[in-house]
């Protein structure tokens, strides 16, 4: 159906007073009065908003049906609510009611909540008013962003687990719920990652694919809020993985004085001795481009068939777990295409989301392996990197490596890299058989495979502020690598940074 047609459609009277748009009436109701015990949408305050889903509609087209602005959320009905059109064109306004009633009113959200759908694909927007979404934001009064790590909940939200840093945005509340629009549609074009927005002394806005979803992801922010808050009332720091007491970091001015040399120096790759977009321009693309080929091509290698048994390990726990993307694979009986196919198809999921597991490192590295001898891959190293590896080796200090790369690819990036082959250098590879990067016990694990006295005898250099805090929180001396295209840091983060390990005093 054209899209002149399908707007015809959806926008007659006969499909407005169908079952469809009904049901979702009486959804947007019964989550209204659910969000009021929950203390959510109490005093007339927040709002709810979702798409009529219609499988014979474009999401882009379908009805919008929206709560009103100002009544006892608890008590409305399917008749309370309004329609509108794919573009916010209200189609439907509900009847006046006696006294004490007001005049109806469509939502004072509603252009944030045509934000939402505009720039997100929305299929559902809640905004609450939950204490806890409003508390969280007046504990740290500058703050710009809420963060919070390794909390289970965190799985709840869209494209993050328990290991990752969730970062919602914050910002100012304003007189009028209209005058916030421009402010909000700025924090998703600014954090493309975020399912929500914080407004300060306020709420929150939340959106997902679908009521469900959106439903979902709010119930674990609002978890997240209250538990944040409960930590801070310890004296506990809800941003950091261990979530320990409170410590104020040096200042970073004083934390530019010179250390005593260390014992061993261990280096991350991506961001710090690699540009970023050396392994998502590159090495990601040629893994996923040659996933199948080197599949069939060494199908039957005691090497491809352990990655295989890693894989449905990995594979099966990802169904039981509801990964998105996770497909089944066939038992070898059902024939190699079969199994080859199943695989790609995970594969290629895993690099999309950028997973750092071990079953698909693994393969990768066999993958860029032969692309190195190929000659079809080169590594990539910074110009300052061989030099200060060298000076460091003829120094007596150890230099390891720690990447979520298996130890297979990041002694081929070193081996074949465009400096030369720099491993001789290196004193040994970690990879995440270790542990997480994000984990302070991985940095503890390391130390004592080092054989050190104590861990501040380790300097480790990384770009990432998470695995900065995990290492600092194990005794590990720390320096952040600031390298063109890497990500911002947050604002007085404590750390010494470098541009270059040039400026590294050892």
């Amino acid at each position: 159906m054209a899209a002149n047609g399908v707007k015809s459609a959806v926008t007659s009277q006969a499909y407005l007073d169908g079952s469809q748009v009904k049901q979702t009436k009486s959804l947007i109701s019964e989550l209204c009065r659910l969000f009021y015990n929950l203390g959510w949408v109490s005093g007339t305050g927040g709002s709810i908003t979702a798409k009529v889903h219609d499988d014979s509609v474009p999401k882009s087209e379908q009805l919008i049906i929206m709560s009103p602005s100002g009544v006892q959320k608890e008590r409305m009905v399917e008749e309370d609510m309004y329609v509108l059109s794919s573009n916010g064109d209200i189609l439907y306004t509900p009847l006046p009611k006696p006294y004490p009633h007001k005049p109806p009113k469509c939502s004072d959200c509603a252009p944030l909540f045509m934000k939402a759908y505009d720039k997100r694909n929305a299929g559902a927007v809640i905004h609450s008013h939950g204490m806890e979404s409003c508390l969280v934001t007046m504990i740290d009064p500058l703050a710009k962003e809420f963060k919070i790590t390794h909390m289970e909940m965190i799985k709840g939200i869209q494209g993050h687990g328990y290991y990752d840093e969730l970062v919602v945005p914050i910002i100012e509340n304003t007189a009028q719920e209209r005058e916030l629009t421009e402010s909000l549609a700025a924090a998703i074009e600014a954090y493309p990652k975020t399912t929500a927005v914080l407004v300060r002394n306020h709420g929150i806005y939340v959106w997902g694919d679908s009521w469900i979803n959106a439903k979902t992801q709010a119930e674990c922010y609002h978890y997240l809020f209250e538990a944040a808050i409960k930590l801070h009332q310890l004296g506990l720091d809800w941003s950091t993985p261990n979530h320990g007491p409170k410590s104020q970091f040096q200042s970073q001015s004083q934390s530019q004085t010179k250390t005593t040399s260390p014992r061993c120096i261990v280096l991350d790759i991506e961001g710090t001795t690699t540009p970023i977009s050396f392994v998502t321009d590159v090495l990601f693309p040629y893994a996923r481009e040659n996933v199948q080929k080197h599949l069939e091509e060494t199908y039957d290698t005691e090497s491809t068939q352990e990655d295989i048994k890693l894989l449905r390990a990995q594979v099966e726990d990802d169904l039981k777990n509801g990964v998105q993307n996770a497909v089944m694979i066939p038992s070898d009986e059902k024939g190699k295409e079969g199994v080859i196919g199943a695989l790609v198809v995970n594969v290629e999921g895993m690099i999309k989301s950028d997973r750092k597991i071990t079953s698909l490192k693994q393969l990768q590295g066999h993958i860029w392996k032969t692309g190195f001898e190929k000659n079809e891959l080169k590594g990539v190293v910074f110009d300052d990197v061989p030099g200060s590896l060298q000076k460091w080796h003829s120094s007596g200090i150890k230099v390891y490596i720690y990447s979520s790369g298996s130890r297979l690819a990041q002694r081929l990036l070193f081996g074949y890299s465009n400096h030369g082959d720099l491993r001789p250098y290196l004193s040994g590879f970690f990879d995440t058989t270790v542990g997480n990067k994000k984990e302070t016990k991985s940095y503890v694990e390391i130390c004592e495979s080092l054989g050190v006295h104590s861990q501040s005898d380790v300097l480790f250099v990384t770009d990432v502020y998470q695995e900065a805090i995990a290492a600092k929180t194990a005794g590990l001396e720390v320096i952040i690598s600031v390298r063109p295209g890497n990500g911002q840091l947050p604002e007085n983060h404590g750390f010494k940074t470098i541009k270059s390990f040039s400026e590294i005093c050892v």
